[in-house]
């Protein structure tokens, strides 16, 4: 009996902390928040969202690889930190075997939007401009090396195009210059662009996906268009601490499972223009070995570079 009384308890036994790699509001943050609220009551245990952003993700990363790796402290990573990050930051800080995988979550694909006075009505007429005009198309990121910069390289290796690349500090500031007309297109998750799209602000071209968005059913895909190899779809999965004993990682990926499977959480994805998409952690882990190469080589042969 004293043995006994010595033993762990049963997983989990206190609350968990989930570290988000950005600031409140984005979809990783949504992301997150909603995984909580409904993974909470199914662990029997309060889920607490931590906002750690800056650092191109290297600090929540780093926070969560150095924490215990009993189960308490996860990481919802973001796509374009765990594959593309690594590629055009200067110092590394982490490696992708510093991490276990858990599940995918949620999955986005970025859509291709042109300002609404550009004489483009799809993804083939917007590449036939390009051609006809070269030099003379410029496309908004969020930044320097971040998931829309490296679809727009990734467009123009695909099309055999060139379009001059706009840095923003934000999709929020490279959303307003695309309303005001300063820039012609951008590429991004299709949420803060909705409801532009539905008055007709902005016209939507492509999905960066081989699936359709249930969101925007009317709107082709790029492999629809001829481009398969113009797959940007972003992620957002939770990751352990590498060290994670199997038996808590099986435990948490069947609960997330659950939820991200059930009726409520596959509806509000889709209000958000997301997708539920469990993985567990071998399906998760074949998917971020695969894009870590791909987007190595669209970094690499499109030159993008730290700043």
């Amino acid at each position: 009996m004293a043995l006994w009384s010595h033993a762990q308890p049963a997983f989990p036994s206190k609350p968990v902390t989930l570290v988000v790699p950005t600031a409140a509001g984005g979809t990783t943050d949504l992301s997150a928040r909603m995984l909580a609220q409904a993974l909470s009551p199914v662990l029997g245990q309060s889920i607490v969202v931590d906002n750690k952003g800056g650092g191109n993700g290297n600090i929540a990363a780093n926070q969560v690889k150095r924490a215990p790796a009993d189960g308490y402290t996860l990481l919802m990573q973001y796509s374009g930190y765990h594959v593309i990050s690594p590629h055009v930051t200067r110092q590394k800080q982490w490696d992708l075997s510093d991490f276990q995988a858990v599940a995918n979550v949620i999955s986005a694909p970025q859509i291709i939007v042109v300002r609404v006075d550009l004489p483009v009505k799809n993804l083939d007429e917007l590449i036939a401009y390009a051609k006809a005009n070269p030099g003379k198309l410029n496309y908004a990121s969020s930044g320097n090396g971040s998931l829309q910069h490296v679809t727009g390289a990734m467009l123009e290796q695909q099309a055999g195009i060139k379009m001059v690349h706009v840095p923003y500090k934000g999709t929020g500031p490279a959303l307003q210059d695309l309303l005001a007309g300063q820039v012609d297109l951008t590429f991004g998750t299709a949420p803060p662009f909705m409801p532009h799209i539905a008055v007709g602000k902005l016209r939507v071209l492509a999905v960066t996906s081989k699936d359709r968005l249930s969101s925007l059913p009317q709107v082709p895909t790029t492999a629809e268009a001829g481009y398969p190899k113009v797959n940007a779809t972003s992620w957002f999965a939770v990751f352990a601490p590498a060290a994670m004993p199997k038996a808590v990682v099986d435990k948490l990926t069947a609960d997330i499972q659950q939820v991200v499977r059930s009726a409520a959480f596959v509806q509000k994805a889709q209000e958000q223009g997301a997708t539920a998409d469990y993985l567990n952690p071998s399906q998760l882990s074949e998917r971020v070995n695969a894009e870590f190469k791909t987007w190595q080589s669209v970094v690499q042969s499109s030159k993008i570079e730290a700043e």
